[in-house]
């Protein structure tokens, strides 16, 4: 199947989703058509707790999951009962979170990364990912803490510790005696 294959273009979609908007798995195979606003390019992700939050998506997210929900889900769809589920599989049921891990498993194994054991790639692995790259391009924590959905902001600052390689690269070009 190439990458305009329906299946292709829901992995594709599933995995820019994940990472583009920091959702929890079970947020991502929880989402409903209605709960995406394609023209504002946000979702609105059904957390723990019955929280709900409403996030961007972010450019590539988007036109992942336009390609998607235009070339890819219709087809899948009429294969089953009509589920307003935004990510479903290929009998047109609602995508289910081993389903959702099954096509990250497949994804890190063809990118070349560790899919078992304690460093393995988990959907988690992108949710750390969103906040850290925010977290390092200068997002105020509490906007992260929104962002991912957490009560207490004392969650969130798991991801401010800071890599010793950052450490470095901002020593490096911050301070005036780091090159003597």
């Amino acid at each position: 199947a190439g990458d305009g294959a329906p299946l292709a273009l829901r992995d594709r979609a599933l995995l820019e989703f994940l990472y583009g908007t920091g959702a929890r798995i079970s947020e991502a195979v929880g989402a409903a058509v209605d709960d995406l606003d394609v023209e504002e390019g946000v979702a609105l992700l059904r957390g723990k707790g019955g929280r709900s939050r409403l996030v961007p998506i972010g450019g590539y997210g988007l036109r992942a999951l336009v390609a998607y929900l235009v070339r890819g889900r219709p087809g899948l769809v009429a294969a089953g009962r009509g589920t307003p589920a935004v990510f479903v599989n290929s009998r047109g049921g609602p995508l289910t979170r081993q389903g959702a891990w099954t096509i990250l498993r497949r994804a890190a194994a063809r990118a070349g990364l560790t899919v078992d054991g304690p460093q393995a790639v988990s959907p988690h692995t992108l949710r750390h990912s969103y906040a850290t790259h925010l977290l390092d391009g200068g997002a105020d924590v509490r906007v992260v803490q929104e962002l991912l959905g957490h009560a207490s902001v004392t969650t969130t600052q798991v991801y401010t510790l800071v890599t010793v390689e950052r450490l470095r690269e901002v020593y490096a070009t911050a301070h005036p005696r780091a090159r003597g």
